[in-house]
């Protein structure tokens, strides 16, 4: 039985292919290419001669077949125009009938625009969420946007020459003008671009400038969720309960701190509060 390979290409500088995926593509009995005639370019640069057959969003499940019984004969590479497959292109569903089938599956990482533009942007790293295409329409468009408005992390959408002036006005409807954002345009390749600022700074550059190739469209999150006030009252009943369960206030504040979030000295100190109050009732009885 044979390994499905899902190799990473280049984005556009083809000298960006790692050395272990120029092995992989010439070992292997099978290319399955999202388009044969771009993966055609990359092989003849490089000398290799694997042969290929398409595997595209129109005929993937029709193809899952063909590959299969390619894996029963050896191993086979499947590989998308740029970038990794299965993120924004045709891979998932031939991933998961491979995984099905219990044949061997190893990934073969490399570029990956999404990430690039997240480094070049300038906008936090820590955290951040893939969405992949801007929706076409208006209305699905401010939707999702409306849908990620509080999101803390760093958005990453991808969008299209044409349409990149209308997301980013509506961009600045749901997030405001001074969201900080940034658009990465024709990575890797001889005219790279970013464009960094507000979404109104943004906005206004490219309704003057017709902006070209492939686009990522980056927008800042609202940073870290503030977390919720806790009730303290709430802590000590907690602590109570846990105590007249039988664990000891130290493996009450314990549990009770990994709950909350909370420091575990903070919970434990919290059971002082009961003997304070009751203290003070006593002297003021007296």
């Amino acid at each position: 039985m044979g390994t499905l390979y899902v190799v990473a290409t280049p984005i556009g500088n083809l000298k960006d292919i790692t050395l272990r995926a120029l092995e992989v593509l010439a070992a292997v009995n099978l290319i399955a290419a999202e388009d044969t005639r771009v993966t055609a370019q990359l092989l003849r640069h490089y000398d290799i001669h694997t042969p290929m057959t398409s595997y595209f969003e129109h005929n993937k499940l029709r193809k899952l077949d063909v590959i299969l019984a390619a894996l029963e004969k050896g191993d086979v590479a499947l590989v998308s125009d740029a970038g990794m497959p299965g993120i924004n292109d045709p891979g998932y569903e031939l991933i998961r009938a491979v995984i099905e089938a219990g044949f061997s599956l190893r990934v073969v990482p490399g570029p990956s625009a999404p990430l690039a533009a997240l480094v070049l942007s300038g906008l936090p790293t820590d955290r951040f969420l893939y969405l992949g295409y801007v929706p076409r329409r208006k209305a699905e468009r401010v939707r999702r946007f409306r849908e990620v408005a509080g999101e803390p992390g760093t958005l990453i959408f991808l969008e299209t020459p044409h349409r990149l002036v209308e997301a980013l006005r509506d961009a600045v409807a749901v997030f405001g003008a001074e969201r900080r954002c940034a658009v990465a345009r024709e990575l890797t390749k001889v005219h790279e671009d970013v464009r960094r600022g507000t979404l109104a700074e943004v906005l206004q550059h490219f309704e003057t400038v017709v902006p070209r190739g492939e686009i990522v469209l980056l927008i800042q999150g609202t940073g870290a969720r503030e977390r919720p006030p806790v009730d303290m009252a709430r802590v000590r009943e907690g602590l109570t309960l846990l105590q007249e369960a039988g664990l000891s206030r130290s493996q009450a504040a314990r549990i009770l701190s990994r709950i909350l979030g909370i420091p575990r000295r903070q919970v434990y100190n919290e059971g002082d509060e009961d003997s304070k109050q009751e203290d003070g009732s006593w002297q003021r009885a007296l």
